[in-house]
């Protein structure tokens, strides 16, 4: 006799209806793909550095790869045709499924590839014009203000700014007594700095080993770097040439520190080399787009760090009594600033003219100081920073500007989310394009 076993029909039905397996994650897949690639593109820009000088900003990889590059000159047309190839590799990686910080992965590969191409052409003696040129190499180009605009500026610091005459010498003579003496200046420095960092600290998880050397330099064509040396140490290096006014202080160490520069290679090294294993992060070609995400997050920080009226308060109670400053001028001294905040544009205006011919090197200086109210020697420092860096200019306030609008119209006026977003941003592949 045969037995039966008998299944209520809800458990045959609902055996017959269970899902199949879902389909593994084509992530693992698609990281493999792209980790090849990553690869070439360290050795590329490794290698296209060494006919670039400066071109190769900070780098933490393999030490081998390092020396390999070190012992060798690729031509040019062949360090070319590997940009092409490698770009084409890219292209070809399919991304559907994946996450959203794989799939930025692959057009953060895309667009870096792009700028190292643009950039040798520049070195075989490609001419771009400099909207072209920022467009190649940084992925964005700067909007052109008319000069109407400056001179609306120009005339509301006329009515506030103390004395007669030109506004140039008066806004000088104004401004002479917010210098910080020399003697004070690493006092005042170290100040901002630890505030800074206490306040990003409160906010982000930061490595626990970073920390940074504080240098004063002189004879540069800029205010201040951060030269990123792996393992979230940095060496920061102030200019001191010219002298260097109290909002500064702050300005640079949000900007070199924290939650600027210092940081975002921090975190980059932390969460996408070494916890992701995504090694294409181990190199900073500077003439890229990664650039303008660097420059506009470190001076977006600033307000990130500082909000509303919170830094003024600040610099009155701590960093104007150190510089030997009197605190009351504080509140004339930043209703100056915040006029002259609006004549950022100027100096992408005067590169782009310069740098396109329409104008020559002393008249790129005389607009500096007649538009950008700058003195005569700041003129000449900014116009030896354009003949060295060109359009990298655009990356300070355009990317300030679209970092700020991606990251508010995402939070809003919400404090927590805005620091939330600043640091998904300095710890993902986005470029400038997906700001928009």
């Amino acid at each position: 006799m045969t037995s039966f076993r008998l299944f209520p029909l809800v458990a045959i039905i609902g055996a017959a209806c269970v899902a199949p397996t879902p389909s593994p994650s084509p992530s693992p897949a698609v990281n493999s793909a792209l980790g090849g690639v990553a690869e070439r593109y360290v050795k590329l820009v490794l290698d296209v550095g060494q006919q670039d000088d400066g071109y190769v900003d900070a780098y933490y990889g393999p030490a081998e790869w390092q020396t390999v590059a070190a012992s060798r000159k690729v031509p040019l047309d062949q360090l070319a045709r590997e940009a092409h190839t490698l770009r084409t590799l890219v292209g070809a990686v399919a991304v559907a499924g994946v996450p959203e910080i794989v799939a930025l992965r692959k057009e953060y590969l895309d667009k870096q590839l792009g700028a190292v191409a643009a950039r040798i052409a520049m070195l075989q003696g490609r001419k771009f014009s400099f909207d072209e040129e920022s467009r190649a190499l940084y992925d964005a180009v700067s909007p052109a203000i008319p000069e109407s605009r400056f001179r609306v500026t120009l005339d509301s610091l006329s009515a506030v700014v103390p004395g007669t005459g030109p506004l140039g010498p008066r806004l000088e003579a104004f401004r002479k007594e917010f210098i910080i003496p020399p003697a004070r200046i690493d006092a005042v420095f170290r100040a901002a700095v630890a505030e800074s960092r206490r306040r990003t600290a409160a906010r982000l998880e930061l490595p626990p080993n970073e920390s940074f050397v504080l240098e004063y330099v002189k004879d540069k064509p800029w205010s201040g770097y951060n030269w990123y040396k792996g393992n979230a140490q940095s060496l920061i290096q102030i200019n001191t040439e010219l002298p260097i006014f109290i909002d500064r202080a702050i300005d640079l160490a949000a900007h070199e520190g924290y939650p600027g520069h210092h940081v975002y290679n921090a975190l980059l090294e932390q969460r996408l080399v070494r916890d992701r294993g995504w090694v294409e992060f181990s190199v900073y070609p500077l003439y890229s787009p990664q650039s303008l995400i660097a420059e506009g997050s470190a001076n977006y920080g600033i307000e990130v760090a500082f909000p509303g009226s919170e830094r003024m308060e600040f610099e009155k109670r701590v960093l104007f009594p150190l510089a030997g400053i009197d605190p009351s001028r504080a509140d004339a001294y930043y209703r100056v600033q915040r006029l002259t905040s609006k004549l950022a544009y100027v100096g992408n205006d005067v590169a782009r003219q310069y740098l396109d011919g329409r104008i020559d090197k002393d008249q790129a200086a005389e607009r500096l100081v007649a538009f950008g109210l700058y003195s005569p020697e700041r003129a000449r420092q900014r116009v030896r920073f354009i003949d060295t860096y060109r359009s990298y200019v655009i990356n300070y306030n355009l990317g300030m500007d679209l970092v700020r609008e991606w990251v508010e119209r995402k939070a809003g006026a919400d404090p927590d989310r805005r620091w939330k977003l600043f640091e998904e941003l300095l710890s993902s592949p986005r470029l400038p394009s997906g700001l928009k």
